[in-house]
């Protein structure tokens, strides 16, 4: 019995995951497509298209969409819904002026450029 429960919930993962398949973006990596497909898996049955066809399914789409570039790239926008899914190895973003401040050199002196580049 407990054996036929357990097929049952796998296959049924399954299917959910293959129907998530066709929304991948081919430019996704895998990492990004895992946790966007998780987002939508994770928010399907409060999004799915009413029998009039009102779009919800659209809309949970363009979350995720908006959900990943927040997390994947930078992007502000949305992360009330993301609460609880935890991505591994993020990518670190670093604003053009933090570069500058870090290779910033100041010229005072030739032994104080030299130590600063570890020439001495």
């Amino acid at each position: 019995m407990v054996g036929g429960e357990a097929a049952a919930l796998v296959s049924g993962v399954r299917q959910a995951a293959d129907f998530a398949e066709q929304f991948r973006s081919y430019s996704e990596s895998e990492k990004q497509w895992k946790a966007r497909m998780e987002f939508i898996l994770r928010h399907l049955p409060d999004y799915r298209d009413p029998p009039d066809g009102g779009g919800r399914l659209d809309q949970l789409l363009s979350l995720s969409m908006v959900w990943a570039n927040h997390l994947f790239l930078g992007c502000n926008k949305v992360m009330e819904m993301a609460d609880g899914i935890e991505v591994e190895d993020l990518p670190q973003f670093t604003t053009r002026s933090e570069l500058m401040k870090k290779r910033f050199i100041t010229f005072s002196s030739t032994t104080g450029l030299e130590r600063r580049l570890g020439w001495m």
